[in-house]
């Protein structure tokens, strides 16, 4: 009899179990577009690996660099349709599907990392957040791209009229491409994965990224000249489709979310400490590194500012002044 019931015990707490470890194998397939030895995938495998650890294997994330999910337009289309899983993209990207989240990276909008940070873990990042769920986006935490420099081919680049005519890539969003107008370049928006065959064959004549994205993509090869801009800081934006986070239960959702931002904050430490040392390096294989008079870039795109008012409405940028400043 003891035994029977044994048996049955054994038998029913195997029954009952089944169904929760069944329910816990979700795998999330997160695609981004850089290296992998940027701190994106570094610290997106970071992420995965405390996920699985504190959800005991039920949540398991899945890194996919280098566009091998496609380039950020094909992430964001993915997301809306429920066919990417999900994405950290560049918060800049998200203009394809929501206009206003082309504010973060208006033209010398943030004096410093700490600034941008303030805003967009403050009211302005959770008033973007609320616009990108309408469009069918859950974003979790908002990481970091750095600020943005200008390499070419050509020439020092010190006042805006040393852009003029000079063909740039851009990002292909619309703000992006009309700040390099109004300073003068051509801008001209070439897909990432494309970017260095286009330096190299000369297609353009430079472009403009964080000291990381220029030292591992290794534009040094097809570049000569770095100058300091540091015209637009932009974000990374970790997200995931609607359907993918409802399957995941309350806890798993918060632990989630936790780790997202320990690791959003690990990834924005790895991004300053990191700025010297790229710099250094980029000097190393070398590149000419010069200043910019950024007080006369700051005065050439406040047209562009002007531009956008209508865009991004007088309570966003109200948001921006009270978090830039």
């Amino acid at each position: 009899m003891k035994k029977s019931l044994s048996a049955l015990f054994i038998l029913a707490f195997c029954i009952f179990s089944l169904p929760v470890a069944g329910q816990a194998a979700m795998t999330i397939k997160i695609g981004h577009v850089l290296n992998t030895d940027h701190s994106w995938n570094t610290c997106l495998l970071g992420l995965a690996e405390d996920v699985k650890n504190a959800t005991e294997g039920r949540v398991l994330i899945q890194v996919y660099p280098s566009s091998q999910l496609g380039n950020e337009k094909d992430l964001i289309e993915g997301l809306t349709l429920q066919t990417v899983d999900g994405g950290l993209i560049g918060g800049g990207s998200f203009q394809s599907i929501e206009p206003k989240l082309g504010i973060e990276a208006l033209p010398y909008a943030w004096p410093t990392h700490e600034a941008a940070y303030r805003a967009l873990d403050g009211e302005l990042g959770d008033r973007l957040l609320k616009l990108l769920a309408d469009k069918g986006v859950v974003g979790l935490s908002w990481w970091e791209n750095g600020f943005r420099h200008l390499t070419n081919s050509k020439k020092p680049i010190v006042v805006p009229a040393d852009l003029q005519g000079m063909k740039i890539r851009v990002t292909p969003d619309k703000m992006r491409l009309d700040t390099f107008e109004t300073l003068g370049a051509s801008p001209m928006p070439i897909n990432f994965g494309e970017l260095y065959t286009a330096l190299q064959q000369g297609v353009v004549d430079g472009q403009e990224n964080p000291f990381a994205i220029i030292y591992s993509s290794a534009f040094y090869e097809v570049q000569k000249y770095l100058s300091l801009s540091g015209h637009i800081w932009g974000s990374a934006l970790l997200c995931v489709n609607p359907s993918v986070w409802a399957k995941l239960s309350p806890q798993d959702q918060a632990t989630v979310r936790e780790l997202a931002a320990k690791w959003r904050d690990e990834q924005r430490r790895q991004t300053i400490a990191q700025e010297e040392e790229f710099l250094a390096k980029l000097k190393e294989k070398g590149m000419e590194i010069n200043e910019v008079d950024k007080g006369a870039f700051q005065a050439a795109v406040q047209e562009v500012w002007g531009r956008y008012e209508d865009v991004f409405g007088a309570d966003l940028l109200d948001l921006v002044r009270k978090y830039g400043h």
